[in-house]
């Protein structure tokens, strides 16, 4: 399931989001200006490697920054980028520029420490905004729980539905909980799990009493989400 827009009508402004995929996109762009080769020595200068971080947490302690800005493909970017164009303005709407940065960081180095803590002894580099993204994830749900998402469903053919907020965002931490528990390669699910949790837990301490409309043309036009 693929998020395109929610319901939420007035964000504000909106400066960290758009800084942040402008960062995002400017780092993979050098990335690309580096070669092949170099590409993925990228990964290994910058990215955060549990291995190296427990065997020197002071030395490795700026990877969990740098790799939250780093990705392994064009596809992966646009992943992650799109995540925060969907659900970013919301959220920062809501906390503002600094505490919608602090909540991103903070949960991006949740993210890495999930991943580390459940496998210390990788040495295989985790990149990726995925595990700060995931932390918007959960402050969204707490912000706006009759928020609906306009979502694709793509089996065979493209479906669209209104979900609402909680199933679509229950949903996706149910999946980073499963493939995480049945160990499916390829992506940090821990990280996600982590930053999801974190993103949850800190809005309850974040969340400012402003109160802002969704979309009244989708059945919010009674209440506050």
């Amino acid at each position: 399931m693929f998020p395109l827009r929610d319901t939420i009508t007035y964000h504000g402004a909106v400066i960290a989001t758009i800084g942040l995929i402008f960062l995002n996109g400017l780092v993979f762009f050098y990335q690309l200006s580096l070669g092949v080769e170099f590409f993925q020595l990228f990964f290994f200068n910058f990215g955060f490697i549990p291995a190296a971080f427990f065997a020197n947490p002071l030395g490795e302690f700026p990877t969990i920054f740098s790799s939250m800005f780093i990705h392994g493909s064009f596809a992966h970017l646009l992943g992650n980028m799109w995540f925060i164009w969907v659900f970013g303005p919301a959220v920062e709407g809501r906390l503002g520029f600094l505490r919608f940065m602090i909540l991103y960081l903070l949960s991006g180095i949740a993210a890495a420490f999930m991943q580390g803590f459940v496998m210390p002894d990788s040495t295989v580099p985790m990149v990726g905004a995925s595990g700060a993204v995931s932390g918007l994830l959960g402050a969204y749900l707490v912000l706006f729980p009759r928020a609906r998402i306009l979502t694709v469903i793509m089996p065979f053919f493209f479906f669209f539905f209104w979900l609402p907020a909680p199933l679509y965002l229950g949903y996706w931490a149910l999946l980073q909980l499963v493939y995480g528990t049945l160990g499916m390669p390829g992506v940090a699910w821990w990280a996600h799990v982590g930053g999801f949790v974190l993103g949850l837990l800190l809005i309850l301490y974040m969340r400012p009493r402003r109160i802002y409309k969704a979309d009244p043309f989708w059945e919010c036009w009674r209440d506050y989400c």
